[in-house]
């Protein structure tokens, strides 16, 4: 650890910084759907998409300066922007978006599987035809366009983003630096941002006080523990859905009246009051509650603790036949440990043997996510695009992300009309359904969009933007004094 946090501190220059993560890339690899939502955040200031969102979820025009909608939502054409570089000086083409979309479809990108074919209708327009139509596919475009026929992208990791990747080193730190040929001319402000990997929270809330880092994602724990006269502590929401997820097919989870006995059982409220320090918006829905227009909070099995105890015995659970549940948390995840115990605490009034179970990220990847080798968890659930849909898409019944094993042929089928249905309100109104299917057939126990914050040096940096994505825009952060 002091190791990592001297090499930290060595060599900035005078604009840049140095910023902490507990977490790094799962992959450096834009078309590979299986990162992390640190690794994405990190990604987000090397790849680019055709489309980027703003601030307010909207899409916004990026490497495509325009496109037109034909057929009712069945082909996407976007007009490519001229004077876009990728990092080793070579021109974007538009063999490099076809190349990019068409493997990332074949890697099971979120969003991709939709598409039927990828056309160049002339120099500089990329034709997107889907198998059926979808009037809210344009968020997926968001997905990094990547060189052409690069056979190592982990080693090549070549964007058109506003920073490259200069060197990675991994367990210590990824150094991204200005690319000076970046199509937008005022961006980035920063000369170089050093990324620093901690293995825990703790070593990275030392290296905050300490000065090795100039900032990082922090816990509100963190945040009560730092100088408030030496840091700007910037809140907002972590646009990521916290739950206990339940393995619907392990029993005695596969027993709907024990997944509902347990929802009526956990108190939301308390476990943000004990673990949040009060901060967060109690969730009882998939999405996010930032997703205003379609969001719906209204759990069919709000916090009962007499109907949770009347639910077990119908299960046949007791003092003498106790249930137990086991919840395997990622222990680089600080909020979710804490979750965890605050759970386990809850559960032992209703005579719930509840134990915790700390892997390490990989693992926890492997054995749970990949594996479905759990019986419960704790993690948040974020997108990749601003989208319902993509919150959703994970409850299909034979999406490979649907590590919970939910099965809902109700739900699949109002899914399925969500991408057919071309008028807007009645689109809402399935997203509405969607929710309501998951939750009434207790799917897990949603928890709440975790309020973080981001902590800076006191009166250094600006320009910090807040998405309704996990990621950091570090090409809009500038250093005060040099603006």
């Amino acid at each position: 650890m002091l190791l990592t946090i001297f090499l930290a501190g060595c060599g900035e220059d005078d604009n840049g910084l140095r910023y902490g993560f507990t977490t790094e890339p799962n992959t450096l690899d834009p078309l590979n759907p299986s990162n992390t939502a640190d690794g994405r955040s990190i990604l987000f200031n090397v790849f680019e998409g055709l489309v980027k969102p703003d601030t307010d979820g909207n899409m916004q025009p990026c490497i495509a300066e325009s496109w037109t909608i034909e057929q009712d939502g069945l082909i996407y054409n976007f007009f490519l922007r001229e004077g876009v570089f990728f990092h080793d000086n070579s021109p974007l083409t538009s063999d490099d978006v076809k190349f990019s979309l068409e493997t990332a479809a074949s890697m099971n990108y979120i969003g991709l599987s939709l598409i039927q074919e990828v056309k160049i209708l002339d120099g500089n327009i990329v034709s997107v035809k889907l198998k059926s139509p979808d009037h809210e596919f344009l968020p997926y475009m968001t997905v990094g366009i990547a060189r052409a026929n690069i056979k190592d992208r982990e080693k090549n990791a070549i964007g058109t983003g506003p920073f490259y990747i200069d060197s990675y080193r991994p367990q210590r730190n990824l150094v991204l630096k200005k690319f000076d040929k970046y199509w937008k001319e005022d961006l980035p402000h920063l000369n170089k941002v050093t990324m620093v990997f901690f293995e825990n929270y703790e070593a990275m809330l030392l290296a905050l006080r300490g000065g090795s880092i100039d900032g990082a994602h922090v816990t509100g724990s963190m945040a009560a523990q730092l100088n408030h006269e030496d840091f700007d502590i910037l809140n907002n929401y972590s646009a990521a859905v916290q739950l206990l997820a339940l393995n619907n097919a392990a029993p005695p989870l596969n027993d709907i009246r024990v997944r509902q006995a347990l929802i009526h059982a956990i108190n939301i409220q308390n476990i943000i009051d004990t673990a949040f320090f009060g901060l967060g918006i109690s969730s009882g829905s998939p999405i996010i509650p930032g997703l205003a227009s379609f969001y719906e909070n209204q759990s069919p099995y709000p916090y009962n603790p007499d109907k949770a105890r009347l639910l077990l015995a119908q299960a046949g659970f007791n003092t003498e036949n106790k249930l137990s549940l086991e919840i395997t948390v990622p222990s680089n995840y600080s909020m979710h440990v804490d979750t965890a115990q605050v759970i386990v605490n809850q559960l032992s009034n209703f005579d719930i043997d509840a134990s915790i179970k700390l892997v390490d990220w990989n693992t926890w990847l492997n054995d749970v996510y990949f594996g479905r080798q759990y019986q419960s968890t704790i993690i948040s659930l974020d997108s990749p695009v601003v989208s319902p849909k993509s919150f959703l898409s994970r409850y299909y019944s034979n999406n490979a992300e649907n590590f919970i094993n939910f099965n809902s042929p109700e739900f699949d089928i109002i899914y399925d009309n969500i991408l057919l249905e071309p008028g807007e309100t009645q689109r809402y109104q399935f997203y509405i359904d969607a929710q309501r299917s998951i939750t009434q057939n207790a799917a897990s126990v949603f928890l709440q969009d975790i309020f973080y914050f981001r902590a800076f040096r006191s009166g250094i940096y600006g320009g910090v933007l807040n998405y309704p994505l996990y990621v950091t825009d570090f090409a809009a952060i500038y250093r005060i004094e040099d603006n």
